[in-house]
């Protein structure tokens, strides 16, 4: 599957290949795809769940990525495995005597991504395994700014910006070690000068600003929410998805490969 990026928190769907058991089906969370699926054939000796153990071999076909800590990534994990628990898609049907576990749980995954709080998330929906991948019904399509994805996840470097030191690299001290925030007006105190500046990806655009004080600029006209879903870049005028921009700042906005770390926590403060 690649190299492992830094950062990274997913929701996976399992299908199980065994003849034996074909047709079984397994949610989980993981920090490390490549990893989790050797575990989960290898048994629950090698760190595998106990609900997959001894029933594989297992295929990790689908996975969603581009959630802000694992406290939401496991959220999800958790009502996507019980939909009927979760007050959220109180709305979705039980499964049909004639519906697959598997699509099934496409179908609850396809209303789990247009309601909240997940609806408003930069996540990526990806097919690992293109044999499995089947479109989402035309009224159950994701998000606008929620990309579909194919192949496995790779890690991606991401070059660094002008003004921008490397991690550990002695700085000046404050936000001025990168810059600054040019956003003053909306900038919060105490911000993890260690982070690297969130830019812009159009050419020749200024920005460089903290994500949470860029994210509170975009929430000017939806002051009640606590996520963006895009807004007008300050430097340059244009009209961005908060989600390609996250994705740039992680080095991957052409590949759509990695996702980010927990800026939303600093929304909250």
């Amino acid at each position: 599957m690649g190299v492992e990026p830094r950062g990274f928190f997913g929701v996976y769907l399992l299908f199980c290949t065994n003849p034996r058991y074909r047709g079984r089906v397994y949610v989980g969370f993981t920090v490390a795809p490549q990893r989790r699926i050797g575990q989960h054939n290898a048994g629950k000796r090698r760190g595998g769940a106990w609900k997959t153990s001894g029933r594989g071999p297992w295929e990790m076909v689908l996975i969603i990525h581009g959630f802000p800590s694992d406290v939401a990534a496991l959220q999800f994990e958790w009502a996507w495995q019980h939909p009927h628990t979760s007050r959220r898609l109180c709305h979705v049907s039980r499964r049909a005597r004639r519906e697959t576990r598997f699509d099934f749980h496409l179908r609850v995954l396809a209303h789990m991504l247009r309601v909240a709080p997940w609806c408003r998330l930069p996540l990526t929906v990806r097919w690992l395994e293109p044999g499995y991948r089947q479109d989402f019904p035309p009224a159950l399509q994701p998000p606008l700014h929620m990309p579909l994805a194919f192949g496995q996840v790779r890690a991606l470097g991401r070059a660094r910006g002008p003004g921008e030191r490397e991690q550990g690299e002695p700085g000046e001290g404050g936000a001025g070690a990168w810059g600054g925030c040019t956003l003053p007006h909306v900038c919060l105190p105490l911000q993890d000068v260690d982070d690297p500046p969130l830019r812009c990806f159009q050419p020749g655009c200024p920005l460089a600003a903290h994500p949470a004080c860029l994210a509170r600029e975009f929430l000017r006209e939806e002051p009640e929410q606590l996520l963006p879903v895009e807004g007008h870049c300050p430097g340059c005028k244009n009209l961005l998805l908060w989600g390609d921009l996250i994705r740039y700042h992680q080095g991957c906005y052409g590949d759509l490969e990695e996702v980010p770390g927990h800026w939303t926590e600093e929304l909250q403060s």
